[in-house]
């Protein structure tokens, strides 16, 4: 496990970092300009954020304001409609040696291999089964399908790049053989290939598996999200973003790529015609200055490329994780927090139309709350999710269309079903007498599971 800084102990780093939340503006200026829609500043985020840096802690009133601010923002810019998608989660495998302390989904490499002889409770799919489950989902009615896995050493690109690895000399390159492990990952390109189902939409290869898929080579990003692409990849889930500011990521996740690399990979996959969301992992150690500046560089990055479809704030959940059990948090963000972070994403990301509440990091009932805070997406199906679970969320795995429709209308909203991009879109008649899916190529809009 890499070594983590002796001086960063408190729960929210704050005394610890250069960037710190002080500002010289005013939590009244900051709340007009975010009223009237003038482009925010990282001083106003700031301010937004804290309630106003001239008082100690959440101030209600004002969280308040910030918060009406933004779902009159939202109502604005795309109406009362609230989308979801009927999507699959397939992560490939849970070998990973990058050493996040955030993070309780990766199991150490060295456990997959053929000596290993205890059981380490992690897997590892081959291409086959991989199809076989997305065959089986798509017949339920899913049309996306979300892989985001551990680096497993064995996974190359594609042929080519496992003979250079295989080849090579060096040892910094996070490279064994498949045939030294119980189960044979194959190529990046390999498993997209195979989940490449009846025109389902692959949504795969965060910046960080991009690094591991072109490492030992000269290979442009372009080039490696160019033959993805060529493999079936529709599009790129913008995380392993978690804070895109350094010194927290030396912190939280020092074996990770650096802040320019992630947005250097994110722009190449937007040259070569990929869609793309983003993220933020926040409630650890940083504060809300780092927060202000994750969003001032997803905002410029949207100005650069025009293709983040939305975005995703990801509460911290600490129970499980390394963050926690060594005393470096003690717990993740506060309610308080989770809806200002909505809200003030709502207000500052002017160039991007949809914020998601996940119900699986907030629940039901405080995601339907989120979607007033300035959230307009509802996530999706979800019918596996491990990387939540692993961390100690307890929220569940699946949400059926009935059950969407339901809370949707509750709240006084649309349910719409949508595809990825968002492109399409169905309202969800929450009187039907049966509610699934109609956007998958094989959905007939009965429900996804019996």
């Amino acid at each position: 496990m890499p070594d983590v800084p002796e001086t960063v102990g408190t729960p929210d780093g704050s005394t610890e970092f250069e960037h710190r939340p002080t500002t010289d503006q005013s939590f009244e200026n900051a709340l007009a300009k975010a009223r009237n829609g003038t482009r925010l500043t990282v001083d106003d985020a700031v301010e937004l954020f804290t309630t106003g840096t001239d008082r100690d802690g959440i101030d209600h009133f004002r969280k308040e304001q910030v918060l009406e601010a933004a779902d009159r923002r939202r109502a604005e810019v795309v109406g009362d409609e609230v989308t979801f998608v009927a999507n699959l989660n397939n992560n490939v495998t849970t070998a990973c040696n990058t050493g996040c302390l955030f993070c309780n989904f990766k199991d150490r490499s060295e456990q997959f291999r053929s000596d290993y002889q205890e059981d380490h409770g992690g897997f590892t799919k081959t291409p086959s089964e991989s199809r076989e489950i997305v065959r089986d989902a798509l017949d339920r009615g899913i049309y996306e399908v979300c892989s985001v896995s551990g680096l497993h050493p064995a996974l190359a690109l594609d042929d080519e790049h496992r003979e250079i690895l295989e080849s090579s000399d060096r040892g910094d390159l996070n490279y064994r053989s498949p045939e030294e492990y119980e189960t044979d990952p194959a190529t990046y390109c390999e498993q997209l290939d195979a989940m490449n189902v009846g025109n389902v939409h692959l949504h795969s290869m965060t910046p960080e598996e991009a690094y591991h898929a072109r490492r030992g080579t000269d290979w442009s990003y372009e080039e490696v999200f160019g033959r993805l692409k060529d493999a079936g990849l529709d599009s790129v889930p913008g995380t392993a973003a978690e804070i895109l500011v350094d010194e927290v990521r030396d912190v939280i996740c020092p074996g990770k790529i650096r802040t320019d690399e992630w947005l250097e990979a994110m722009e190449a996959a937007a040259s070569v015609g990929l869609d793309m969301t983003s993220t933020m992992m926040y409630g650890h150690v940083e504060n809300e200055r780092h927060r202000a500046l994750h969003l001032q560089r997803i905002r410029d990055l949207q100005d650069r490329t025009g293709a983040i479809t939305e975005f995703v704030p990801l509460s911290f959940v600490h129970e499980e994780t390394p963050l926690y059990e060594r005393g470096m948090v003690d717990g993740g963000a506060t309610v308080d927090e989770d809806e200002l972070l909505i809200a003030v994403s709502r207000l500052f990301l002017d160039n991007i139309d949809h914020i998601q509440a996940s119900w699986v990091k907030y629940g039901d009932t405080q995601g339907l709350k989120m979607l007033t805070c300035g959230a307009d997406d509802f996530m999706g199906t979800i019918l596996s999710e491990e990387i939540t679970k692993r961390a100690g969320g307890d929220y569940g795995e699946f949400r059926s269309f009935q059950e969407y429709a339901d809370m949707i209308t509750a709240i006084g909203r649309t349910p719409v079903e949508r595809s990825t991009d968002y492109e399409q879109r169905r309202v969800i008649d929450p009187d039907a007498d049966v509610l699934g899916p109609q956007l998958g190529p094989r959905a007939d809009g009965t429900p996804l599971l019996d």
